[in-house]
């Protein structure tokens, strides 16, 4: 399980004294408990790794964006913390799929529905998410899709 490889790269830091490692790390733990409590009155919770992969995901975007103002900004030694503990983050997160698995994951979707034009595209997009959700940046998938179909 993922989680139990965060709670060890944890001790890890720890034992390793590595202090940048170990903030992030516990940033991503903290994020895992949130989570948790938020769900504690859900009716359905979901697998662990979806959850974790998830929060994961939504760390990892949260970073890029913060990169980016901050070198907008001219803060680069902020956009350096940040570009390190993505770098902590995206340990985690299963191998991404590479653009033209992507692609012809879209066209296998969109051959299987039978989508051919933009009103299609909710389809389309969901049947990717729920099949590969955790192997892809959703927001550079939909743009691929919207090539795919427009």
């Amino acid at each position: 399980m993922i989680r139990d490889s965060i709670k060890a790269a944890q001790v890890a830091a720890m034992k390793a004294g590595d202090k940048p490692r170990l903030a992030a790390v516990r940033l991503i733990l903290a994020k895992l408990k949130d989570k948790d409590i938020e769900l504690r009155t859900a009716a359905q919770v979901p697998d662990d790794d979806v959850l974790v992969v998830d929060v994961l995901q939504k760390m990892g975007k949260q970073r890029r964006e913060s990169i980016a103002l901050y070198e907008q900004g001219g803060r680069q030694e902020l956009a350096d913390v940040e570009k390190a503990e993505l770098a902590v983050i995206e340990e985690f997160l299963p191998a991404q799929m590479s653009d033209d698995d992507v692609k012809a994951a879209i066209e296998a979707i969109k051959a299987e529905l039978g989508a051919t034009s933009m009103k299609d595209m909710g389809k389309v997009v969901a049947a990717l998410k729920a099949r590969h959700g955790s192997q892809l940046d959703m927001g550079k998938a939909s743009g691929l899709v919207k090539a795919a179909l427009g």
